[in-house]
């Protein structure tokens, strides 16, 4: 673990409903960007991982994504892998890269990870895909954990996961005493911060009135406490030491450490054994650091729910005080400890494959001070939470990953 592991190059498309683009051309922008933002030209790079949960299902396009993805963006005779793991996807790959690299396998790596989701003539398909995200063979245990702990079957016209983190925040609110406000207080902190983001799916800011307000989802979410669907793509270029100083190390942001998990059997009530909580403590061990140094954070907030339960996974506050710090500012651009500041899933989108590797780009640009106006000041240690699938009682994978200016 002693061999440091630099990002030097970030690029990212805007998220949002591309009618017009295609994994190709999306593909192609965001490591355009990358590979400008290094200063490095496609031939340099020695391997590649490509992020990608929808293209199969969607358009019957599999087992060679990469390849024809990466190829059209000029990136093609190297050792090209194809990852799928849920929406913590664009991590894994991050993970695998940063590995290859410390096994001394690669100096010079190329992440991307991209999806296309924005098919208005395929509504069904896209249902399906996210519903393939449970054990299909055993549908049925999804749906009676939702109503073990109080939910209600998923209506016809809803995502399955919409139902899932719905009954998972009544739980929440009955146990710790959140409110429905909490969620509409951080989906408003959330838009808010996707405000000033030039490259956010949505950048209209948002009142905790207008948040609740907004059209009714499942109870207690209203849309803006909920994650849309989006196309995009976003690209890494990670290195060895050797080849960060050939490239000037100014701008480069050290990926310290990922911490891969997948689910755990355990009881539904034991909170300690979270995945969440899991991949935090073994983040933060394998980079020596605490709660207390992380300066800002990146939150898989597929919900708002998500949000508030990835704040405590990650030990920022204790369990059934979020909604308290919050109206402090403490997670807020100014606040102790800013989570979302991109705008999130809620704002910025939620292109699946991308996502993991979105929320690395704004941690990049943040450390490096480049963020404008949703800048976080003085900041030097970051972290990222990306996580997907359900299994048993948990996502079925989660990454926390720590980045170090």
């Amino acid at each position: 673990m002693s061999e440091k592991i630099y990002i030097v190059g970030a690029g990212m498309t805007r998220f949002g409903k591309h009618l017009d683009e295609s994994v190709k051309t999306l593909t192609r922008q965001s490591v355009a960007a990358a590979l400008n933002d290094a200063g490095v030209q496609s031939q340099a790079i020695q391997a590649a991982w490509f992020s990608n949960t929808r293209q199969q299902m969607l358009e019957g396009q599999n087992t060679i994504r990469g390849q024809i993805a990466l190829r059209a963006a000029g990136i093609e005779g190297i050792p090209i892998i194809n990852v799928e793991n849920a929406c913590a996807s664009g991590a894994t790959a991050v993970h695998q890269a940063m590995t290859a690299i410390r096994a001394q396998m690669v100096d010079l790596a190329l992440v991307v990870g991209t999806e296309k989701m924005v098919y208005p003539d395929r509504p069904e398909r896209v249902a399906a895909a996210f519903a393939g995200g449970t054990d299909v063979h055993d549908r049925q245990s999804v749906l009676d954990y939702i109503v073990s702990i109080g939910g209600t079957p998923p209506g016809p016209d809803r995502s399955l996961f919409m139902d899932l983190y719905a009954a998972q925040a009544r739980v929440h609110m009955h146990r710790f005493g959140t409110e429905v406000e909490d969620l509409a207080r951080l989906a408003a902190n959330t838009h808010c911060h996707g405000h000033h983001n030039s490259k956010a799916q949505y950048r209209t800011p948002f009142t905790v009135t207008q948040v609740l307000a907004d059209k009714p989802i499942v109870f207690p979410f209203t849309r803006a406490m909920c994650a849309p669907v989006s196309d995009g793509s976003a690209a890494l270029i990670i290195c060895n030491e050797k080849m960060a100083r050939q490239l000037g190390k100014a701008r480069a942001v050290e990926l310290n450490t990922v911490a891969l998990l997948s689910t755990l059997s355990r009881d539904k009530n034991d909170y300690e054994n979270h995945i969440g909580r899991r991949a935090a403590i073994q983040a933060y061990n394998d980079a020596g650091v605490n709660p207390a140094d992380i300066d800002l954070v990146e939150v898989h907030d597929a919900t708002a729910f998500s949000t508030l339960q990835q704040i405590e996974n990650l030990q920022l506050c204790a369990a059934g005080t979020v909604g308290a710090q919050l109206r402090k500012g403490d997670f807020a651009i100014g606040g102790r400890t800013p989570v979302n500041p991109s705008g999130g899933l809620l704002a910025k989108g939620h292109p699946v494959g991308a996502t993991g590797i979105a929320q690395l780009y704004e941690l990049v640009t943040q450390l490096r001070g480049e963020a404008g106006r949703r800048q976080v000041a003085d900041a030097r240690l970051a972290v990222a939470e990306n996580g997907g699938g359900f299994l048993g009682v948990e996502e079925g994978v989660t990454a926390v990953t720590v980045l170090n200016k």
